[in-house]
């Protein structure tokens, strides 16, 4: 299995999950259709990541995934800087947003999109709590620049709506059933 991707916590998640693979970067840029649905958004990326290594991997199970955080109709991506991050987090400050995540799954001629979707409320974050974990957690690797793992939202989250690992980065518990089915099928 080789799990297409430079997230730390895809890899954690799916180790975790009890899964042997390796890791292989994907150069894509996230840049999608203007007129695609948001929803399918995370799926449309997943599926470039895919498909960018699939040539030197035909053999293999390949997994790619991709997450956005979405607020009033709005994608936040990842922040490029503390700026941007600093307006993300004010953003998400005392409201609920959704949080996407897409995979990919090719094993052969076989390519399986899915999603999933969690629902996430902020309580009113101050000033000072968003430049604190700015300052010391560097969120700009993450979508909505902020990590559900990280202090954010262990002082910050008051509740969600569907699965944690979702806002971490991966479906997995839909990724499970669809990499038993193959191993079932192989």
């Amino acid at each position: 299995m080789i799990l297409v991707s430079n997230s730390p916590r895809r890899q954690e998640i799916l180790k975790n999950a009890g899964f042997d693979f390796k890791v292989v970067s994907s150069n894509v840029k996230e840049e999608y259709p203007q007129n695609l649905a948001i929803e399918k958004i995370p799926e449309y990326l997943a599926e470039q990541k895919a498909f960018s290594v699939v040539k030197d991997y035909k053999d293999e199970i390949l997994i790619a995934a991709d997450t956005i955080v979405v607020v009033k109709n709005t994608i936040l991506g990842k922040p490029k800087n503390d700026i941007e991050a600093i307006e993300m987090l004010r953003k998400l400050s005392g409201r609920k947003h959704r949080v996407i995540s897409g995979a990919c799954v090719v094993k052969g001629d076989d390519i399986i999109k899915f999603s999933d979707e969690t629902t996430v409320y902020f309580k009113d974050l101050s000033d000072d709590e968003i430049m604190y974990y700015v300052e010391n957690f560097k969120p700009f690797d993450k979508a909505g620049a902020y990590g559900i793992q990280e202090w954010i939202g262990m002082i910050g989250i008051e509740k969600i709506q569907g699965s944690y690992y979702n806002v971490v980065g991966l479906p997995i518990q839909k990724l499970y059933k669809i990499l038993m089915n193959i191993r079932r099928v192989k």
